[in-house]
């Protein structure tokens, strides 16, 4: 499953007035703090124009973690292109500049603690993970030939990668460093 586009690519400037506070709201407060009623208010919209535009919470959450990952994914792409080789260690590079201004952790796994298995955003959240292991896979292929399983070492980067960036606000800036350093050791080994 690719993360769809169009709900967000075809928002009128209400809707994305909508989509801008729900965003907010949802990262600060969570998910489930946070209701429709809250959200209208401060879109200055009613909730026939919210339900009108969205269908519902759900629809709301869902475009909420479409969009963004739709807004992040082109950085890090840019870092990824502007890295030299082996170019997996970029990734460490946009979470460690992400770590500076992200208050609340990572949108994602808080949706995930949030929201059930059935919930229709939940396959967001996975595929917005499995695309960064999936890049991960990629660019270890390109740029490590002498890496035997670039799944498997994917995989390890990827939980090195998450790891930090989780804990990082409890040990402090350095564990971005740390992994990034262990991860260069795994890929030029």
């Amino acid at each position: 499953m690719a993360i769809e586009t169009a709900p967000i690519e075809n928002l009128t400037p209400g809707a994305h007035r909508i989509l801008d506070v729900a965003s907010r709201l949802f990262y600060e407060q969570g998910i489930h703090s946070v209701g429709v009623d809250t959200i209208a208010a401060e879109a200055e919209v009613t909730k026939p124009i919210l339900y009108k535009n969205f269908g519902n919470k759900d629809g709301l959450v869902q475009a909420y973690l479409t969009q963004r990952h739709h807004s992040w994914w082109p950085t890090l792409e840019a870092a990824v292109e502007a890295a030299e080789a082996p170019r997996a260690l970029s990734f460490f590079d946009v979470y460690t500049e992400d770590a500076k201004t992200i208050t609340r952790g990572c949108a994602y796994l808080n949706a995930a603690a949030e929201l059930s298995e059935d919930h229709p955003a939940y396959p967001i959240i996975h595929e917005h993970k499995h695309a960064i292991c999936q890049r991960l896979r990629e660019l270890i292929e390109e740029d490590c030939p002498q890496i035997s399983d670039p799944q498997r070492t994917a995989d390890h980067l990827f939980l090195l990668l998450e790891g930090a960036f989780t804990h990082h606000r409890i040990y402090g800036g350095q564990l971005l460093t740390e992994a990034r350093e262990i991860a260069e050791g795994i890929l030029r080994a």
